[in-house]
């Protein structure tokens, strides 16, 4: 979430397209857990057998990863209109533009599916007409130009930052910057790759719990976010969703979004798989 792509590498992406400062939005408990490993440790004998049924309630399930651009056409999306801009996504192969390293061109081909804009709010955001519920794992490769902005929308309200932040000091690295959960939490480090190569986002998430009156049992989770092989966060939980999400509000089930309403971007090898 930032502002237009040319303006995308100056100043704090909040500060130029009018939302609030990132903010905190973990628990005080949270604080302390988010570096704590995935599975617990447990007395002597039983503890390698209940760490490894832990460890397998985790895994891929055996229904295997569900492409979601078939490489051909946005069949399996709908951008979301709003007052202004139109919906600029296309189907093609993209590359950064000679003429300006902030823009995306396209020839033809199915390699990725690509918002092409050279400002904010151009486009709109575009979402799975699918919905998960039940904690999945979220793979995407992705392409952002010098200086660009976008967002992978979990659900489509918890938001993994997508922006050009390299060559940025790992002690730099904000709550608006490449791989931060929106206004919520750093990334622990910065693993961005340069503008027009491609990187990778692997998410595994849990969404929250609600009891059958609607009162929320557990919060969502980012079990893990690694960018390029790098792990930004474990185990963090939300209180809430971030800014800029399709409603605003919590449920047990939702789609993936892709924020298309700041800058230009491209997405390839989109795949959701649910976790056991």
């Amino acid at each position: 979430m930032s502002g237009a792509a040319g303006a995308a590498a100056e100043g704090s992406p909040h500060a130029r397209d009018g939302r609030p400062p990132p903010q905190d939005l973990l628990g005080p408990a949270m604080k302390t857990r988010q570096n704590v490993s995935t599975i617990p440790t447990f007395p002597h004998p039983m503890k390698h057998l209940i760490a490894l049924t832990l460890a397998a309630a985790l895994l891929p399930g055996a229904a295997g990863a569900e492409d979601l651009f078939n490489g051909k056409d946005l069949s399996n999306w709908q951008t979301r209109p709003e007052d202004k801009g139109k919906d600029c996504w296309t189907v093609g192969t993209p590359a950064l533009d000679p003429a300006n390293p902030k823009n995306v061109a396209v020839t033809s081909g199915g390699e990725a599916m690509i918002n092409v804009v050279t400002a904010h709010a151009q486009s709109w955001d575009i979402a799975t007409r699918k919905k998960w519920a039940g904690p999945i794992r979220i793979e995407v490769e992705l392409m952002v130009p010098q200086g660009s902005n976008s967002g992978i929308y979990v659900m489509g309200e918890y938001e993994v930052q997508v922006l050009d932040s390299h060559g940025k000091p790992d002690k730099e690295m904000g709550a608006g910057d490449i791989g931060a959960i929106y206004s919520a939490a750093v990334p622990k480090k910065n693993a961005s790759r340069k503008p027009g190569e491609w990187q990778k986002f692997v998410i595994d998430f849990a969404p929250p719990v609600f009891a059958p009156d609607g009162t929320k049992k557990t919060n969502a989770t980012f079990l893990k976010v690694e960018l390029n092989g790098a792990v930004l966060h474990e185990n963090l939980e939300m209180q809430g969703p971030t800014p800029g999400g399709l409603t605003g509000k919590e449920a047990a089930e939702g789609p993936l979004m892709f924020q298309g309403n700041h800058g230009a971007v491209a997405y390839r090898n989109v795949k959701v798989t649910p976790l056991r």
